[in-house]
């Protein structure tokens, strides 16, 4: 399995999205994409871990190492485990100031992605990205903490 964010990164996902001429096609993509995310551990799927906001269930885990985020998650929707795979190339292996500084609408801007996501799942993935913003801030006032 490729893990998102060093086997398959956020700049890779663009310049693979970028040859496809239809959406259709995308979508396709974005679905092989979701294929490639590790399965989480029963352990993992707990109420605590579900992103609110998503209308399909989505789970999110991480850990720090050293300063970096590792990210890792799993959803019941082939596309929600794509978009998944396109956030994590986006935010996982960062340190933890990166992920908090990364522009994350312009990088969908430059997918053209919201647009061709209904209502729902654009809310979903904004509230997956959320998540991730919220347990980097967390952590960056976890070291800073005396």
């Amino acid at each position: 399995m490729s893990e998102f964010g060093t086997d398959i990164t956020r700049d890779d996902i663009i310049e693979t999205l970028s040859f496809f001429d239809s959406w259709e096609d995308r979508y396709k993509y974005i679905i092989e994409l979701g294929k490639e995310l590790e399965p989480l551990a029963e352990v993992h799927r707990t109420e605590e871990n579900l992103v609110r906001g998503c209308q399909s269930q989505v789970w999110l885990v991480h850990e720090r190492r050293g300063d970096k985020l590792h990210f890792h998650a799993d959803s019941d929707a082939f596309i929600v485990r794509g978009l998944l795979g396109v956030v994590l190339a986006a935010y996982n292996g960062q340190p933890v100031q990166a992920v908090l500084d990364l522009d994350i609408e312009g990088y969908f801007d430059q997918l053209n992605l919201i647009k061709h996501l209904s209502l729902t799942r654009g809310n979903g993935l904004r509230a997956m990205v959320k998540r991730i913003q919220t347990i980097a801030q967390s952590e960056l006032q976890n070291s800073t903490s005396p």
